[in-house]
């Protein structure tokens, strides 16, 4: 799963867990290529994706 609006040149992919009941991961890509990857699992997509956007919000923030 991918988001990608106004976020350009970062992508949010949200990484499902291995196994039913299992925790949710985020990774970042910057023009496809692998740029940052969660830490910490999240009990959650929404969670996941949530922390996510905020990662990408700061990236964004400091290339101003």
């Amino acid at each position: 799963m991918t988001v990608s609006s106004n976020t350009h040149p970062y992508s949010l992919e949200i990484i499902p867990p291995k196994a039913e009941g299992g925790s949710y991961q985020w990774a970042i890509r910057k023009h496809g290529k692998m740029a940052e990857r969660s830490d910490r699992y999240y009990p959650s997509e929404a969670k996941a994706r949530e922390n996510g956007l905020a990662i990408i919000e700061k990236l964004l923030v400091g290339r101003e």
